[in-house]
């Protein structure tokens, strides 16, 4: 891992595995869900170590620390030491009671009917 006095912020959200691809990085930084020290940020701004990040990724308010700079990826057992984890844990509790399983959005019965239910609704019909 080759640590960087400074790097690009979606690099580096990238790079961290926060983010899929940079391009959502991007996204995420133009959307106003990243910012450092409470300020939104552009994509190209310079990250150092020391500065403490607010980043909205995958429904949770993640506050994180720059631990290293980095601009390439990074495994997974890599990433402690590039951030460190500030989010309070209510945060992620918060997060996991707000989503539904997939499918289930709507509730149950909602949308277009299953076979059987098009067979049922067949049958009352005279």
């Amino acid at each position: 891992m080759k640590t960087l006095s400074t790097a690009r912020i979606d690099k580096w959200l990238w790079a961290t595995r926060l983010f899929r691809s940079r391009s959502a990085a991007i996204a995420a930084c133009h959307a106003g869900h990243v910012k450092v020290d409470g300020t939104r940020v552009k994509p190209a701004r310079a990250v150092r170590p020391g500065e403490t990040l607010t980043v909205l990724a995958g429904g949770v308010q993640r506050t994180l620390k720059v631990r290293a700079a980095i601009e390439q990826r990074v495994g997974a057992a890599l990433v402690p030491e590039c951030l460190e984890d500030l989010t309070p844990p209510e945060e992620f509790e918060r997060a996991r009671a707000g989503r539904q399983p997939p499918g289930f959005a709507d509730g149950h019965g909602s949308g277009r009917p299953n076979k059987k239910q098009r067979r049922q609704m067949d049958a009352l019909e005279f």
